[in-house]
């Protein structure tokens, strides 16, 4: 007998056990689903058949497990009593229940894990929102403290001028106090208004541009502030190239993050203040950055973690939301702002924003 011969016997005799074994469980041995290929994912009907063949499978025998145990202790009932069939019942039952719990075990252990999988999803879920709401309440609370505060010193200033001009209405220093009073209302009036334009959904008219034009643009701007304090500023952008965005809000953004470091150079008086413009891609060419760095005073920690609240502010005349709306414009076009600063060493800020910006950014 050659070799393929042999092999033809060998596949046949497993072919005749595994008829035998099907057949001793009643089965069909045709009815089994075809071995599954380990390197093909199963569709969800094919897996529910699987599952369905073997818990047939499983009761199958059981009940062929379960048959036979009645029948003799029935038998034995008869012959030989009931003691000696108790005794028969009580050992041979042993094997019977657990054939029993390895058929409903399959079903118990998967109950179990999807109550303990909806448990803990559900746990997390729970936690996840008290995190989010207790960070909300967190935000609100600040953002009325900074509205209480940046509303009622003006007011509570106008007022007293107003109740010292009506002592005596004939005061030479009323129309000074009229200025006064009219300047504080006017900065009520320029809280409410950013406070306003904070809380509205930010409208980006997105466009193909050149970063380096929007540069020029925000420096424009402020050419006489920065050669009011003869600040060296050194611009490398040519490696940017276009981007699609709002030239104007990103001009705003860009004047809002110079003229931060202008302010900080006039209140400490830097010596030979500097700040550097540079811009570039990333290796994929898909995200453009544009890095803001200035060798002025910098920030401490604690001032750094918060320059993103509204209505935080270091200086005695600002409104504390420019890096606020900053930050909202350049997550309206799908990018990021980052912050890093030494005290004594000066501030970086670094704006990073998608060649084609984001699906939720762009025009309806």
């Amino acid at each position: 007998m050659d070799h393929r011969h042999r092999e033809d016997w060998r596949r046949l005799r497993r072919e005749a056990r595994r008829a035998r074994r099907a057949a001793l469980r009643g089965e069909d041995p045709d009815d089994d689903p075809p071995p599954a290929d380990p390197k093909v994912p199963l569709t969800p009907e094919e897996k529910a058949l699987r599952e369905a063949h073997a818990e047939a499978n499983r009761k199958m025998a059981f009940i062929s497990h379960l048959i036979p145990y009645l029948v003799v202790i029935t038998f034995l009932t008869f012959v030989a009593g009931i003691r000696a069939a108790l005794i028969v019942a009580m050992a041979w039952g042993i094997g019977i229940a657990s054939h029993g719990f390895a058929v409903i075990a399959p079903r118990l252990r998967k109950r179990i894990i999807e109550k303990e999988v909806h448990k803990r999803v559900h746990d997390d879920v729970t936690r996840e929102r008290r995190t989010l709401a207790d960070a909300h309440a967190r935000h609100v609370e600040e953002l009325a403290a900074g509205v209480a505060h940046e509303i009622r010193n003006p007011i509570t200033a106008a007022k007293s001028l107003v109740q010292q001009m009506g002592e005596d209405p004939t005061a030479k220093e009323n129309v000074e106090y009229a200025g006064v009073a009219l300047a504080e209302l006017e900065r009520v009036e320029k809280s409410i208004s950013h406070l306003l334009r904070f809380a509205r959904e930010e409208d980006v008219s997105l466009a193909e541009l050149r970063v380096g034009d929007v540069i020029d643009a925000a420096l424009e701007t402020l050419h006489d502030r920065i050669a009011g304090l003869a600040v060296k500023v050194d611009c490398d952008v040519e490696g940017a190239g276009g981007v699609r965005g709002d030239a104007e809000k990103l001009r705003r953004v860009l004047i809002n993050l110079i003229g931060n470091a202008l302010d900080a150079f006039a209140e400490a008086k830097t010596p030979a203040p500097r700040i550097e413009l540079a811009a570039g891609k990333n290796l994929a060419g898909t995200e453009v950055w544009l890095r803001v760095r200035d060798n002025g005073p910098g920030m401490d920690a604690d001032t750094l973690g918060r320059i993103w609240s509204p209505f935080y502010t270091s200086k005695r005349t600002g409104t504390g939301l420019g890096l606020a709306l900053s930050k909202k414009v350049i997550e309206a076009h799908g990018g990021s702002i980052e912050a890093s600063s030494t005290p004594g060493a000066g501030s970086e800020f670094i704006v990073t924003l998608p060649r084609r910006a984001a699906p939720s950014a762009e025009p309806r």
